[in-house]
């Protein structure tokens, strides 16, 4: 398998979840691997985004259930909340992420570079240091990184990078998006007692959600506190003497006053400066990484998985396109990636999570063969906290096969229960299979086999 001709069979640009993947399966089979990376082992979902951030989402919701404790018979006297505890304490895990991530490259006898790596040919790379090194194969691995669009003042905000950084808790925070990014630090700095307002280019919040779980999640998050101003866009933004800053909006007489601006306006590939055009990779329209359906370049040599490739933006997926890439070219293996039914998930308060076609999705494909079923419920959960919010769960259906095309839910643990439906919609179950299904009571996922 190795050949000498070569410092490296493979050599991996980036240890993301999808490049760490493909460097250990790789290793696995015999192939000589090494890694570079210019930051930290783990990439942007371990490092700077889904874990930490689901931690601060853990964090934020111990507001909710400390308040509602009292209703359960428990007494919480001096009830405070100190941001740099909750943010050291992220911080830490993240830390101990980093190691395990480095200690399965270790593990796997894959070599790694704390340094960042350029492309000079087809079968070569070049890190900063300044050592050469060849490679049979090399795999770019990057990612994508936060898009700061340019305004006067932007260099005063802040992204989704730096976010879980502050000094302090922000008493009052503008944020610029609404994506799935923009709405679940919305929802951590709302509960963590901030006022957050949420300024968005257009009216539609999570565009590729179903319209049912928009629109309810928009109606929850505005009771909670969370304002919004739509059809308008962050014009400048300007920083006071006393550290307040003052964002003005495109059509919006007013400035909003705030102690911290985020910007959640989308992620680009981060294709900048990796010298692809040495070995003739072309690139897409948003800097993207063009790759056929089995991650190969327009370089033979070269290969792409992940955010930096822009087909699907999620760590899952890196995972699979990383295991994919070495099976087939290291382990003689045709794995392939399917791209069909990948559920996901918003960490919203509270959240939501989808699997398969929308509603909207499934008439324009089917017209009027489409049969949708609803679940519109208050949760238990809620019952004690004196809380209105329901949950709302919804099947879309193909009417001639009866098979189930979509699940979308919105309520407390929308994703955990999101995760098992997911397979019956891979698996292309009906409708008849979820009603031959005995209820599990009494839980929220029960309302999955309840509608009628």
């Amino acid at each position: 398998m190795t050949d000498p001709a070569y410092d490296y069979d493979l050599f991996v640009i980036g240890a993301g979840s999808g490049g760490v993947r493909a460097s250990r399966i790789a290793a696995g089979y015999g192939a000589r691997v090494a890694v570079a990376e210019e930051y930290r082992v783990g990439g942007t979902c371990v490092i700077r985004g889904c874990v930490p951030k689901k931690l601060l989402v853990y964090g934020s919701h111990f507001a909710e259930e400390l308040q509602d404790a009292a209703n359960y018979g428990w007494t919480v006297e001096k009830m405070t909340f100190d941001w740099p505890t909750l943010r050291d304490a992220v911080a830490k895990d993240v830390d101990r992420l980093n190691a395990a991530y480095t200690n399965t490259l270790n593990s796997n006898k894959v070599e790694h570079f704390l340094d960042r790596a350029t492309i000079t040919g087809p079968n070569s790379v070049r890190l900063a240091s300044g050592r050469e090194i060849t490679a049979k194969h090399i795999l770019v691995a990057v990612g994508a990184w936060p898009v700061m669009p340019e305004f006067e003042g932007s260099e005063h905000c802040i992204t989704s990078n730096e976010v879980f950084h502050l000094e302090s808790l922000p008493r009052r925070v503008v944020i610029a998006g609404a994506g799935y990014i923009a709405l679940e630090f919305a929802g951590i700095f709302n509960a963590l007692g901030s006022h957050v307002t949420v300024v968005n280019r257009s009216e539609t919040i999570l565009r590729s959600y179903d319209a049912s779980l928009r629109d309810r999640l928009l109606q929850i998050t505005m009771a909670r506190g969370i304002e919004y101003k739509f059809n308008c866009g962050i014009e400048r933004v300007e920083q006071h003497e006393e550290g307040c800053l003052m964002v003005h909006m495109k059509g919006q007489p007013d400035p909003l006053p705030a102690d911290a601006v985020l910007v959640a306006t989308g992620r680009r590939p981060k294709t900048d400066g990796l010298g692809l055009e040495n070995a003739g990779i072309e690139l897409g329209a948003h800097g993207e990484i063009v790759v056929d359906e089995l991650g190969q370049t327009t370089c033979p040599s070269i290969f792409a998985v992940g955010d930096v490739t822009n087909r699907v933006q999620l760590t899952p997926v890196a995972i699979r396109e990383g295991h994919a890439f070495a099976d087939r070219v290291f382990g003689g293996k045709d794995t392939r990636v399917s791209y069909d039914c990948i559920p996901s998930a918003v960490f919203s308060q509270p959240p939501l999570a989808s699997v398969g076609l929308t509603e909207a999705q499934a008439r324009e494909k089917l017209g009027s063969n489409v049969k949708i079923f609803t679940s519109d419920f208050r949760p238990m959960k809620n019952i004690f906290g004196h809380r209105p919010e329901r949950g709302l769960y919804k099947l879309v259906v193909d009417a001639q096969t009866d098979k189930v095309l979509g699940v979308h839910l919105i309520g407390p643990e929308a994703p955990e229960v999101l995760q098992a439906a997911a397979i019956a919609v891979k698996a292309g179950l009906t409708k008849a299979d979820f009603d031959a299904t005995v209820a599990l009571h009494p839980s929220m996922a029960e309302e999955l086999v309840l509608m009628r």
